[in-house]
């Protein structure tokens, strides 16, 4: 995503749901000091840990806020460049966030998103019934709709990007053995809240079932999934370029 973004030395960039800054570090090291990088997310405890990092890692060019990704509270056209790795899923009205986003792009500003890509095509799709089935996840039951056919082209579009490029990449997720699989999915996944609620038996229950419908994937000790991931570059209409 960071590499279609093609980020330049000096340029303002918004990170939105930007989590622990994963996506925000690496935009921050690519404008380099002159330029600057703002990531927004809701939840305080990523946005206290993000900051953390940025005074381990020395980064003076960015910084972190509490904001909700679908009512940005910021200038029109003020940067030159919004980012958006792996959050839109989360939102409940995820065409209000690209609106946003293009309203606080400069024209001639760019856009890159990412987003998990077909159902079909992500091996640990099934964690989303088996948790359901113990209790609510209150997670979008539309996960996986932004990473169907043309949806995300057709999001930016009505929110007046060209879009340039749409790239689907097929991945696997490795992990070494089911405990690994089973954190990656409850404990830091979608779902984690509502695993957070969940009993020592209920736990166990759901763990069982995630395992045996990972199991075609299962490889020695581990297990590598397939996975899918869309990444859209577009561009803010208008006369800069």
């Amino acid at each position: 995503m960071l590499d279609c973004a093609a980020l330049a030395a000096g340029e303002r960039v918004l990170d939105v749901a930007c989590g622990t800054g994963l996506v925000a570090f690496g935009a921050a090291e690519a404008v380099g000091p002159v330029g600057s990088v703002l990531g927004i997310d809701l939840s305080d405890g990523m946005l206290h840990a993000a900051r953390r990092q940025a005074e381990v890692r020395r980064l003076s060019n960015v910084r972190f806020e509490r904001m909700d990704a679908e009512l940005l509270v910021l200038a029109d056209a003020s940067f030159d460049v919004c980012l958006c790795a792996l959050g839109l899923m989360y939102l409940p009205e995820p065409e209000r966030a690209v609106r946003a986003m293009r309203r606080v792009t400069r024209p001639g500003g760019r856009l890159s998103i990412a987003v998990w890509g077909e159902r079909s095509r992500c091996g640990w799709a099934d964690l989303f019934p088996i948790v359901d089935a113990e209790v609510s996840s209150e997670v979008c039951p539309m996960f996986f709709r932004l990473g169907q056919s043309d949806a995300l082209t057709r999001l930016c579009a009505d929110a007046q990007f060209e879009v340039i490029a749409l790239h689907r990449i097929a991945t696997q997720l490795i992990y070494v053995d089911a405990d690994e699989a089973c954190d990656a999915a409850f404990v830091g996944g979608p779902v984690a809240l509502a695993w957070s609620r969940l009993d020592a038996r209920a736990r166990a229950r759901v763990r069982s079932r995630y395992l045996a419908a990972i199991a075609a994937w299962r490889d020695g000790a581990g297990y590598r999934l397939p996975a899918e991931f869309v990444v859209i570059e577009a561009r803010a209409t208008g006369a800069e370029r």
